[in-house]
Formats: C-alpha cells, structure tokens, sequence
C-alpha cells in the first residue's frame, strides 16, 4: 500500500477574492486616500492651517447672524 498523495484543498471564494484583491488606496472609486511611503509625515503646517482657516470661516459666518455687537 502506498502513501496517500495530498492533493492542493479547493480554493475558496473567500481566498480567490484575496488573491485576486487590489491596494484599496488605488482604487478609481477612492477620493481622497492615497498610498503614501512609511516614512513619510505631512507638514506640521498642514493642521494648524487647517484650524486657522476653519476659525476665520466660523468667525466670517457668524457675522451674518442678526443681533451680534
């Protein structure tokens, strides 16, 4: 008697999927996520910007409410 040969387990369609799987950061229905080096950092700018520009737009926004001073 001999040994009994393993033959490859059926592939799944969990695993094709897997296999088949694309870098979701390169994806066209992606907006905005981008697939950047690991050592890379944004500018420390980027935030405080960001929180400059959204203060000066709530400020200018609560200008136009009636009944300020």
């Amino acid at each position: 008697m001999s040994a009994p040969v393993s033959e490859p387990s059926p592939q799944t369609g969990a695993q094709a999927v897997v296999a088949d799987a694309t870098d979701p950061a390169r994806r066209p229905d992606v907006l905005l996520r981008v697939r950047r080096d690991e050592d890379h950092e944004i500018s420390v700018w980027w935030p405080i910007g960001a929180f400059i520009g959204f203060s000066v737009a709530v400020i200018a926004l609560m200008s136009f409410i009636p009944g300020g001073v």
